[in-house]
């Protein structure tokens, strides 16, 4: 009688059933009933469960500073070639290079108009020399 299914114990058979497949029987197949043992494992999976997740913000923000250097340079590029299109047509900044350095002069406001009629003319006369003492 020792052969009939029931009297078979099923821990048994699933020891017999996964040594057949050449992988070897998982933990978790018999839980532990000791205390100290699954506070152990408890521990051990939230330390693997917390560098999980380290690695996963880590390349989250790797992706996200990707992503933004390739906005940057699509800006970049897009920025360069309007301004490489708009110099084509007008040129007139390009012409001159000191046209930059020369913002000041547009900031002053230009002087009242009847100030040219107050202006005294400049002396055409030439100045009188005093002759040089000989020794």
């Amino acid at each position: 009688m020792s052969d009939t299914p029931k009297d078979q114990d099923p821990i048994e058979m699933l020891k017999r059933m996964w040594s057949g497949a050449g992988v070897p029987l998982p933990g978790m197949v018999a839980p532990t009933l000791d205390i100290d043992e699954l506070d152990k494992r408890i521990g051990d999976l939230r330390t693997v469960e917390h560098w999980l997740k380290m690695n996963l913000n880590m390349l989250q923000a790797t992706v996200q500073g990707l992503e933004v250097q390739r906005s940057r340079l699509a800006a970049l590029k897009a920025m360069a070639t309007q301004t490489s299109a708009s110099a084509g047509g007008a040129g007139t900044a390009q012409d001159n290079p000191f046209v930059a350095a020369m913002w000041p002069w547009n900031m002053m406001q230009p002087p009242p108009a009847d100030s040219d009629k107050s202006a005294k003319p400049p002396d055409k006369t030439p100045a009188a020399r005093k002759p040089r003492a000989r020794k």
